[in-house]
């Protein structure tokens, strides 16, 4: 009989959801002569790949601290069942996806109980809350990154038990359709400019951020009637959430399609974007699609927020690039005319075809894939470490 290892995973968004679950199938694939047994907090894409649900975590991504204070008895409730269960299975590992808000308190809880502790991609401490590094220094065994320069942060800061996989989403960011075959799907002229609308995955994001969107569209068809605009619809959000962000808008633009489950052939099709900040962002860079960068969250959680953040950009591509490869339009700087005076520059012949060879340079920094199988690889040498 095979042996088996016992893993815990707890993921809390989207994103988390999607890196855990091709995780659970890196780690399959890189020791096929062991059983695994996975349990967790998951979201669909984990339980598809084959993880016991504890916990849904369907319901953890909530942003903003009015938000999640309103959120804490679930958060507590979530938090005390993962512990308990954890205490009664005994995991060989425990690997935390992301989520740090609560996945480092899950972190320093468990670790009491002298659970080994994997977390794969890093929180952002060099953006802001740098002082949890110290939970990272006693609490988690294995720190796994996915931007090139964390490494290097963590080591300046003495923690040295810290590997850089590659992005997750390097050499998988692919379209199904070619830009011919998406217009086609969608009734769009291929001869005539095309821009993507991306507003994000959570329920307060399309409610803040897609009515200032729509606005923008409308403005710019007023200067430029063949302009074709496209709203991608994440997995988790409705078609009734469009419509609601529709009604508070005077003017729509003719030409505005609403995707599902297409946000990268959208992108692919697309002469620019306007990108809502997160992942979705460096989706577009590695598509190479020009892109301005757009965020707005509550006054309160502006005010309460800004002042702690300690890098210049938003942006992950700009992050990466160490430079301003897409401008961002964070707050009270989103506002439908900066953004369609951005959205028309990018639209510009010359200035559409440097943009893309400058986020080609940048992207191919994070190398072509693999990362998943590489944090497999770390965590299946971690695990024997601890066996011997």
């Amino acid at each position: 009989m095979k042996p088996i290892y016992k893993i815990m995973l707890v993921a809390g968004e989207a994103s988390g959801d999607a890196h855990a679950a091709k995780l659970v199938r890196a780690l399959r694939e890189n020791a096929p002569e062991k059983n695994f047994e996975f349990f967790g907090a998951t979201g669909a894409q984990m339980r598809e790949a084959g993880v016991e649900t504890i916990v849904k975590a369907d319901d953890l991504a909530i942003v903003g601290l009015p938000e999640i204070a309103r959120a804490l008895p679930m958060f507590w409730k979530t938090f005390q069942i993962l512990k308990t269960e954890s205490v009664k299975r005994k995991p060989d590992a425990v690997i935390l996806v992301d989520f740090p808000d609560f996945n480092l308190k899950l972190a320093k809880s468990l670790k009491k109980r002298r659970l080994k502790i994997v977390y794969y991609i890093s929180p952002q401490l060099w953006a802001w809350r740098g002082y949890r590094r110290k939970t990272i220094a006693n609490s988690v065994d294995l720190l796994l990154t996915i931007l090139p320069f964390e490494q290097d942060w963590y080591a300046r800061r003495g923690i040295q038990h810290v590997e850089y996989v590659g992005n997750p989403l390097a050499g998988e960011v692919v379209s199904r359709l070619s830009k011919t075959e998406f217009c086609t799907k969608h009734r769009l002229d291929e001869t005539k400019p095309v821009i993507s609308l991306l507003a994000g995955s959570r329920h307060k994001e399309l409610a803040r951020i897609l009515p200032p969107l729509f606005e923008t569209a409308g403005l710019m068809e007023i200067e430029n009637e063949d302009l074709q605009f496209v709203v991608t619809l994440a997995p988790t959000r409705r078609l009734a959430e469009v419509e609601e962000s529709k009604s508070k808008v005077r003017r729509l633009p003719r030409s505005l399609t609403v995707v599902e489950g297409e946000t990268r052939e959208a992108l692919n099709a697309s002469d620019a974007a306007a990108v809502t900040s997160g992942t979705a962002t460096l989706e577009a860079a590695i598509l190479n699609v020009p892109t301005a960068i757009v965020y707005k969250t509550s006054a309160l959680n502006y005010k309460l927020l800004r002042p702690i953040i300690s890098v210049e950009h938003f942006g992950l591509i700009n992050l990466i690039a160490q430079e301003r490869l897409a401008n961002e339009f964070i707050q009270n700087d989103f506002t439908p005319e900066n953004l369609a005076r951005e959205l028309f520059r990018l639209l510009e012949p010359e200035t559409n075809a440097k943009t893309r060879e400058r986020l080609r340079e940048a992207t191919d920094t994070l190398g072509t894939g693999g990362a998943s199988r590489r944090a497999a690889q770390a965590i299946l040498r971690l695990l024997k470490e601890f066996s011997e």
